[in-house]
């Protein structure tokens, strides 16, 4: 029998070359693991608060800043010396008379019970016969205001704010910013302004006899007080004067009645 020649490998007992029965066996691919997908972040929800509404003269007084800004900071020294210092109410009177006004013919007015919110459906219509105006902006060349209480029964009730301020899109010289009772009169000329014109701006009844739905009876009286004082004439024609205190009083009074308010509290 032929004897099958075999060569060695060096250091090895192996032959090279023969099969004793020996397959390398092919290695199975390692399964790799998928990537684990990206965690998807929840969407944010919106802010569903309701914005907070700005005044029309907030909104004015923003723009104006905004664009003296951007002329330079002379131009915006300025703007802000205005926008500061005219909050403050100018001084001297108004003179002249009451203007003559048929009230009770205004549209629109409140003659229910109290409270009485802002009217504007009708304020429009009611501007031309009070001699007022439907203004872009304030004006401040005559700047003046006044405290005002109504009382009902010895119950106060609230003069709203926005009184003048129709949504923004125009107001009137004669308005209120907040529920604090402060009558603002701001106007580009120094006139007789009046409690029955703030009253008609305001949409509320107001005569000697009746306030909104209350009217004069025995027992239930409507009076009239300036600065702690009964007043006798017509509430419409008491003409507006700087830093007055006014009250309405129906029915049973407060215990006091409102002769004096801090304005230099509320910088005015």
């Amino acid at each position: 029998m032929p004897v099958e020649s075999a060569t060695f490998v060096a250091n090895s007992t192996w032959p090279v070359g023969r099969c004793y029965g020996y397959h390398p066996t092919t290695l199975a691919k390692k399964a790799r693991t998928p990537t684990p997908p990206r965690p998807v972040q929840a969407p944010k929800r919106r802010d569903t608060k309701p914005r907070q509404q700005i005044s029309a003269s907030d909104r004015r007084t923003r723009w104006i800043l905004y664009g003296f800004a951007a002329l330079g900071p002379v131009a915006l020294v300025i703007v802000l010396a205005v926008v500061l210092l005219g909050g403050n109410s100018t001084t001297g009177k108004a003179s002249g008379k009451a203007p003559n006004i048929d009230y009770a013919a205004l549209p629109g007015l409140q003659k229910g019970p109290a409270p009485w919110p802002p009217e504007y459906a009708a304020l429009p219509d009611r501007l031309k016969p009070l001699g007022l105006n439907a203004l872009s902006a304030e004006a401040l060349a005559f700047h003046i205001h006044q405290h005002l209480d109504v009382f009902v029964n010895g119950k106060n009730v609230t003069v709203p704010q926005f009184i003048g301020i129709d949504d923004g899109s125009f107001i009137t010289e004669l308005h209120t910013h907040d529920s604090a009772g402060i009558i603002h009169v701001e106007s580009a000329t120094k006139r007789p302004y009046t409690l029955g014109q703030f009253f008609g701006v305001w949409g509320v009844r107001l005569s000697p006899q009746c306030i909104g739905g209350y009217c004069a009876s025995p027992g239930k009286p409507l009076h009239t007080y300036l600065d702690g004082k009964l007043y006798s004439g017509n509430p419409n024609n008491l003409i507006l004067q700087n830093h007055q205190v006014i009250a309405l009083v129906y029915g049973k009074p407060p215990k006091t009645i409102p002769s004096t308010y801090n304005f230099a509290a509320r910088g005015l």
